[in-house]
């Protein structure tokens, strides 16, 4: 089982570095989006996939700890989750509103907003 997780971590990988890398913004959004994901799934694989063992420490053991599900994991991928979705809202708002002002999803034409000639400020003081 784990073994077709990480198969599907790396393809999930692959297809966000690959939406990462267009210049549309709405792929690049998704390409972050998908990319989100992919680290959740990564970090729920690492974490051991059992289902015959709840995460639950019996009051009577008094040794050592194994066969014990570690419940760490899943409570970080849930938080990550949530994050996630809004990372992924902000930046679809984000999105849209440079759309509707440029009235271009092209990244290269997002440049052209950019001035030219701009003054640097002195970094040392």
């Amino acid at each position: 089982m784990e073994f077709y997780l990480a198969i599907l971590v790396g393809l999930i990988f692959m297809a966000s570095t690959y939406l990462l890398l267009s210049r549309s913004v709405i792929r690049l959004v998704l390409g972050v989006a998908l990319l989100g994901n992919a680290v959740n799934l990564l970090i729920f694989t690492v974490g051991r996939v059992t289902r015959d063992i709840p995460p639950i420490i019996p009051s009577d053991l008094h040794g050592e700890l194994m066969g014990i599900a570690n419940p760490l994991p899943q409570a970080l991928i849930l938080t990550a989750i949530v994050i996630g979705f809004a990372l992924f809202s902000f930046v679809l708002v984000l999105t849209y509103r440079a759309y509707e002002s440029l009235g271009t999803d092209n990244s290269d034409e997002m440049r052209i907003a950019e001035p030219e000639q701009t003054k640097l400020t002195k970094l040392t003081y």
